[in-house]
């Protein structure tokens, strides 16, 4: 297996709260409530462990609530490259209703003063290198600039480490300037990233040429229950249609997504075994509360029922 390091510079303390319907204005009851130390490159990370990975996971932690981030990098056994900084990590809430709608209230995190953006930037020129790709993934802080964030990527590059990128925005933008190894946005994320429109099969195809003729080796668009295409150079795209699941939320489900393929083309197997296994890995995710695979023989069932698709015209 691998040995992968993921970046989250922006984590978040997840509290996901069940109810049958969200009334606003109004008292609400819960059914439950679960929360856990997240973010989106702590969750690729722990599905990544689940997969047989070595895993390093770093970014930005704030110190007054620091202990449930720590004890889930104690119990997964990661290797600890996070700076830590004053403040709170932020919390996310997460509505989920009975008919699997999400309702998102994110936090703010703590300042990244430069100290803390020079502290990573040394910690990672002692401990990337050894890594076979780096996951980064997730908003950038308050005080990490896109600037910065540039010049992050240019030097895990630069140590021979294969980025994997999955963010939005101006993070995006000038992460797809460094020639990532694979990106996966949504459709949206795409589509605001160029300037353009990707809400057809020929748009996303033409769009998915235009970043691998800059240098981009893998692009992964999803589309919710859609699914997902996957286009590279030399190849027909593949579509990956995941079969329907009871939803408990979709919190997690394309940092599932990110880490099955990952872990796919590390290994350099078949696409079509990569694709359909993301798909399914991404599929099991939704049907839960919480990251990781936990139930392999769900995820054979998953795996058997998506439908792949192959689109005959190539990208150039």
């Amino acid at each position: 297996m691998a040995k992968i390091l993921t970046l989250t510079l922006n984590p978040a303390l997840d509290i996901t709260v069940s109810l049958d319907t969200l009334r606003p204005g109004h008292v609400n009851r819960s059914h439950s409530q679960h929360s856990h130390a997240a973010g989106k490159g702590l969750n690729v990370a722990q599905v990544l462990a689940d997969l047989g990975h070595s895993v390093t996971v770093g970014g930005f932690l704030g110190r007054d609530n620091i202990e449930p981030f720590e004890a889930l990098i104690a119990w997964r056994g990661f290797a600890d490259c996070f700076v830590r900084v004053p403040g709170e990590t932020r919390s996310n809430i997460k509505l989920v209703e009975a008919d699997g709608r999400v309702t998102d209230i994110n936090g703010q995190g703590p300042e990244v003063d430069e100290a803390a953006r020079v502290a990573l930037l040394r910690r990672l020129e002692q401990v990337a290198a050894g890594h076979d790709a780096v996951v980064v993934a997730g908003s950038l802080p308050r005080g990490v600039d896109a600037q910065w964030f540039h010049q992050l990527l240019l030097q895990l590059k630069q140590q021979g480490l294969k980025i994997a990128l999955d963010t939005s925005g101006e993070a995006l933008r000038v992460g797809l300037q460094v020639g990532p190894w694979l990106v996966k946005p949504n459709t949206e994320e795409l589509g605001e990233a160029l300037g353009a429109k990707v809400d057809t099969a020929q748009a996303q195809r033409l769009a998915a040429e235009r970043l691998l003729a800059s240098g981009v080796e893998h692009v992964v668009v999803s589309q919710g229950e859609q699914g997902l295409s996957w286009f590279a150079h030399d190849r027909p795209p593949l579509h990956g249609r995941p079969p329907k699941v009871q939803v408990a939320s979709t919190v997690g489900a394309g940092d599932s997504l990110v880490a099955g393929m990952v872990h796919g083309l590390l290994l350099d197997e078949p696409r079509e075994h990569t694709l359909r296994r993301a798909t399914a890995i991404a599929a099991q995710a939704v049907t839960q509360v919480g990251f990781g695979i936990r139930d392999r023989e769900q995820l054979a069932r998953l795996e058997n029922a998506v439908q792949l698709t192959e689109q005959q015209e190539g990208c150039r």
